[in-house]
């Protein structure tokens, strides 16, 4: 009796099988935007399936370990080691080829600091002239990263980790929540298109907000953002579903509503209303004031420091954050990401020399960001002329994101980007809190090691002469030659 209730049972599992083949079959013969469904029914539908789950499975079984975009694994594994304090030890050599244009080498001492000599590197003040000016303890910090685009524990674990690590966090431009000031790290607020969390009731930049958060201590600078590596030319866009109570209220906009920034500030269409808009948060919080842009050319750059001739040398701002083209933390129109901007490589020695040639360096402190995820890059930027360094993605790392590529879809598998409580399980804060400070710690303690390997006490010593490019296959040439400094065509007077 048992064994005919099995067969029946058998029988009516196949016959419901069959019918919804059936019902796939006719959907795919009669539907008209798929050619392969249409020739092939229910055969055809493998064809997108396969598609799909090679995104994910490409990483682990076909791609090698140094040719993935946009970090290969080889990089990943890095940080995550890092992170864990495991140290960046091999055996039986690198994998790195080193006759790959692009590569940086650096210039090795034949009398290298010893252990017992070496020096790390000394915090540096932005914003000297300030009533408060900040005191940036270390060279390598987290990049702006808004609550929203990533998830209340991911914030948790950052705030936390860059207290422990002496690092500052940048907010984002998502305004500041109770979970930035979890940890009592450095903060730098960043000011988006749209003035989340500083805006009045009509998106205008509110003194009255701005005074607020100007007062709460680890508040230690403002950024105005006016472009991003990811998308530059366009805002931030959060889908609706990740509009929620909390952070709408944090931003000042209406929950569960599609929030999008505009593409630049309304209020800045030159470079005498940046210099305005800067100076205008300089007076009323006291603090450091930046921008963060990406750059098309020298065209623009240029532009704004004639300004800062013209007007004095008050407008100019603290600090400059350059982002490079091929940045990219949030959702981004994928032709804005592929075509629009220059890569940090291009971009950041044309920031550098203008601002030697206006006579501007030593007033304003540059900030490189894009994909300067190990400490290599980031000897590479301090080399170029850069004073601090800044990442996403490195960070993202740490929290332990594994480039699954759904960072705008809610449905991040490790709980960086989502706001599903379910997936935000997996990130548990403490344990990555700790990865976030020891991937910081270490980044920086390398980036020293690199310098003592130069000869250097430490890594602000840097100049263009302690780095080499590969230009072709066996063949490098020294920085200073491809990128010489320029002559100081300006002078500043106070």
């Amino acid at each position: 009796m048992e064994n005919i209730d099995w067969i029946s049972g058998v029988g009516w599992l196949g016959l419901a099988l069959v019918i919804v083949l059936l019902i796939m079959f006719v959907q795919d013969i009669f539907q008209k935007d798929h050619a392969v469904r249409r020739n092939y029914p229910i055969v055809g539908r493998l064809r997108y399936f396969l598609e799909r789950q090679g995104e994910f499975f490409r990483q682990y079984f076909f791609a090698m370990d140094r040719e993935e975009l946009p970090f290969n694994r080889a990089t990943r594994s890095w940080v995550y080691r890092t992170a864990k304090g495991l140290g960046g030890m091999i055996g039986f050599g690198s994998t790195n080829d080193v006759r790959e244009p692009g590569t940086v080498l650096f210039v090795n001492s034949a009398y290298p600091i010893l252990e017992e000599e070496a020096e790390y590197s000394p915090p540096l003040i932005i914003g000297e002239g300030c009533v408060k000016p900040f005191e940036a303890k270390r060279i390598f910090n987290i990049s702006g990263m808004s609550y929203g685009a990533i998830s209340k524990p991911a914030v948790r674990a950052l705030s936390r980790g860059a207290g422990k690590a002496g690092a500052w966090l940048n907010t984002g431009e998502g305004g500041l929540s109770p979970y930035h000031l979890e940890g009592d790290c450095d903060l730098i607020y960043q000011i988006g298109t749209a003035k989340y969390g500083v805006r009045d009731d009509n998106g205008h930049l509110s003194d009255e907000r701005l005074r607020e958060v100007a007062s709460r201590e680890n508040i230690r600078a403002f950024e105005i953002k006016l472009s991003q590596g990811a998308k530059p030319g366009k805002g931030g866009v959060l889908p609706a579903k990740k509009v929620t109570k909390e952070i709408a209220m944090i931003r000042g906009i209406p929950e569960g509503v599609i929030s999008n920034s505009p593409g630049r500030h309304v209020e800045i269409n030159s470079p005498d209303e940046l210099l305005n808009m800067i100076a205008r948060v300089r007076d009323i919080t006291g603090k450091p004031v930046g921008i963060k842009t990406v750059l098309g050319s020298h065209k623009y750059p240029n532009m704004l420091f004639e300004a800062i001739h013209r007007r004095g040398f008050d407008y100019a701002p603290d600090f400059i954050t350059v982002d490079g083209g091929d940045g990219g933390t949030g959702a981004a129109p994928q032709i804005l990401s592929d075509h629009v901007g220059l890569p940090l490589s291009e971009s950041l020695p044309i920031l550098v020399d203008s601002l030697i040639e206006y006579g501007l360096r030593e007033r304003v402190k540059v900030i490189a960001s894009g994909k300067l995820v190990t400490s290599a890059r980031v000897a590479w930027a301090m080399c170029v002329g850069a004073d601090f360094a800044v990442s996403a993605r490195g960070f993202m790392f740490s929290l332990g994101c594994i480039q699954s590529l759904q960072c705008h879809q809610d449905t991040c598998p490790t709980g960086i980007t989502t706001h599903n409580k379910r997936l935000q399980q997996g990130l548990v804060v403490e344990n990555k809190a700790e990865r976030v400070a020891g991937y910081a710690h270490w980044m920086n303690v390398e980036v020293d090691k690199i310098a003592h390997a130069c000869g250097l006490a430490h890594a602000r010593e840097f100049q263009r002469e302690h780095a080499r490019i590969v230009t072709m296959p066996g063949k490098s040439m020294p920085l200073d030659i491809m990128n010489p400094y320029p002559t100081k065509r300006y002078q500043l007077e106070d």
